[in-house]
């Protein structure tokens, strides 16, 4: 018979555990993302995945927030944060302490997620982009490589929430088989 398991069953760490825990090689960086609840679904993905940061860019909302709150269901308190005024600037903080970095965005040339290939040890700065624009084109620009996630229906693109989850899941998978 299946049995649903019960919150106590789940052995997930407590706040205080999870910060001092080992995370994964990934940060996440949101580019000017319009909605709170977007916003908060992505820190409780990156929760879910121990990605190591978040860097919250431009007009991207911040903690405490209460319609962030919603969503992230209290992963603004486990997961690390930084704001950056400008994503350029995040990018370059983030290139300096070794990580490359990707933006998730369609573009000529791009990667296809499932023939990318993390390398174990690297550091990977995950750019995701606005809900209606996608990724910044200067933001593009400064990017190591860009990585696409195959579709195959008549829309172009997927909810940012959506995109972090498949990519997260994805990226999170090969580097944990590799190990």
């Amino acid at each position: 018979m299946i049995r649903k398991l019960k919150n106590e069953e789940l052995g997930r760490l407590s706040v205080d555990e999870f910060r001092s825990s080992e995370k994964s090689p990934f940060v996440v960086v949101l580019d000017n993302i319009r909605s709170m609840h977007n916003v908060g679904s992505v820190f409780r993905t990156s929760d879910a995945f121990a990605v190591n940061a978040i860097y919250l860019c431009g007009i991207t909302g911040q903690p405490p927030h209460r319609e962030i709150e919603k969503t992230a269901l209290g992963a603004t308190l486990s997961v690390a944060w930084h704001y950056a005024a400008d994503t350029r600037d995040a990018i370059s903080e983030l290139r300096e302490a070794g990580y490359q970095v990707l933006a998730i965005e369609q573009v000529a040339g791009s990667i296809c997620l499932s023939e990318f290939q993390p390398e174990p040890g690297k550091k990977y700065a995950l750019v995701f982009g606005n809900e209606v624009d996608g990724v910044d084109t200067e933001v593009i620009a400064l990017c190591d490589a860009c990585v696409e996630i195959p579709q195959f229906g008549t829309k172009h693109s997927f909810n940012i929430t959506v995109s972090a989850g498949i990519v997260l899941w994805d990226l999170h998978s090969k580097i944990t088989q590799k190990q």
